[in-house]
């Protein structure tokens, strides 16, 4: 048999170009840095990392104290304005930024969102870490055995007081923000350890009200991952570590979380 089609030509075998690896990327948590121009290392460790490690996020959640004190979005102390600046270069970048009040820097509000492009959330949003829903706490309302902490934290958190104290002059603000805390460090100097940590049936019954498994929060400066069973489920507590001599960060990604130091 002859023709034009004879002999069959050999067909070369098709092999579809290889799809590119889908990039692992990381949401990061962190939170307790009490940034404060009295610790420069502090403040530049935290300007270096949001242009650096953070701009390979999905997003940064930075669950409370940011700053060691805020008076008001309209203090132009210039170390803030630094800190405000780096942080509109994250969101220019296009990673989000989600920010809750801790218990030293509850007065940010509607011009510090503005000018960062931050979004500030709820204390106990529940949030999707890749594939997982996730509690989000300062962690302050967890420690209920410290109760006149927690006192405190209803009349500072209560809309007029905030009202009022946001009207006063600046040097005015200051000198209030500087009684307090060093009302708090007297307060925390004194109070023994276990009533500034987490009360156990807080936890338990912030789980149950969130309906999840995980829960990150910072405020005890004590990292670590905890795992606990509440009504019969297994479930995971993730404490932040502070940023006081290293940096800590809470890395999210398909993998799961991992809770690491950052050495300054």
């Amino acid at each position: 048999m002859t023709g034009r089609n004879w002999p069959p030509r050999r067909r070369t075998p098709y092999h579809a170009p290889p799809t590119p690896a889908t990039p692992n990327v990381s949401t990061l948590l962190i939170s307790d840095l009490h940034l404060d121009p009295r610790e420069p290392a502090v403040v530049a460790q935290f300007v270096d990392f949001l242009a650096g490690e953070a701009r390979g996020a999905d997003a940064l959640y930075i669950l409370g104290d940011l700053f060691e004190v805020w008076i008001g979005d309209d203090d132009p102390d210039p170390v803030s304005r630094g800190v405000i600046a780096a942080l509109r270069g994250l969101t220019d970048a296009g990673v989000p930024c989600r920010v809750l009040h801790g218990n030293r820097d509850f007065l940010l509000g509607r011009r510090f969102c503005a000018e960062t492009g931050a979004t500030l959330i709820q204390d106990g949003e529940v949030v999707d870490l890749h594939g997982e829903r996730v509690l989000l706490m300062h962690g302050d309302l967890l420690c209920t055995d410290d109760t006149s902490y927690q006192r405190l934290r209803r009349i500072v958190r209560n809309p007029v007081v905030q009202w009022v104290f946001r009207r006063l002059p600046l040097r005015q603000r200051r000198e209030l923000a500087d009684r307090m805390r060093a009302g708090s460090r007297m307060h925390t100097g004194s109070a023994a350890p276990e009533i500034m940590d987490v009360n156990a049936g807080a936890v338990a019954e912030a789980f149950r009200r969130a309906g999840v498994r995980t829960m990150v929060h910072g405020h005890t400066h004590r990292p670590a991952v905890h795992s606990l069973e509440v009504d019969g489920t297994a479930a995971h507590r993730i404490v932040l570590g502070d940023w006081h001599r290293e940096g800590s960060v809470l890395e999210w990604s398909d993998g799961g979380p991992v809770l690491r130091s950052l050495p300054r």
